[in-house]
């Protein structure tokens, strides 16, 4: 999807405060529409001083089960999306149950806007477009796979990159 026009002046206005910002908080993290509106207080860590004063959204299980068990993560909150979280420190209560809900309320916003780019667009091409980026990046393969949740197809040896090597990969890619 274009960020262009997806961020452009009013494009997005028309959308709850809720649901805008959890579309924004998509762009730069890649994560699923139920791990950001499932996210709690515990999990959203802005300014972490034990992090050097990064922001990042820790996957919980949050009362519901994981899509796997390598879901369970943390993942830097950069730019637009770290702008968006600020704004809702306590996470999404009207989407926190309600996740189906808001992904059919997004899709829809996008195609009666006409914010999509083609019609096989929906608003999980935000996730696409993030590993696209990734790659664009040429991120290593382990740290791809740790932020979007998806496995290995091997053994896991160590805790993965810190959030600080993560994130000087990620800096030029992110959407401001």
């Amino acid at each position: 999807m274009d960020q262009t026009r997806l961020l452009a002046p009013g494009a997005l206005d028309g959308l709850t405060d809720q649901a805008r910002a959890i579309f924004k908080v998509m762009m730069n993290t890649g994560l699923r529409l139920i791990e950001i509106a499932s996210s709690t207080p515990e999990g959203v860590c802005l300014d972490d001083p034990k992090e050097g004063g990064l922001s990042y959204v820790q996957v919980l299980p949050n009362g519901r089960e994981l899509k796997s068990r390598r879901a369970k993560r943390r993942v830097p909150l950069l730019g637009v999306s770290l702008d968006a979280m600020r704004g809702f420190p306590e996470g999404f209560s009207n989407y926190r149950q309600n996740s189906a809900t808001l992904s059919a309320t997004l899709n829809k916003y996008l195609r009666e806007n006409d914010l999509k780019e083609t019609e096989d667009h929906v608003v999980y091409s935000l996730r696409h477009r993030f590993e696209d980026r990734m790659l664009k990046a040429n991120m290593d393969e382990r740290i791809r796979r740790d932020l979007m949740g998806h496995s290995l197809k091997r053994e896991k040896y160590g805790k993965g990159a810190d959030l600080e090597d993560i994130v000087k990969v990620m800096l030029p890619y992110v959407i401001e």
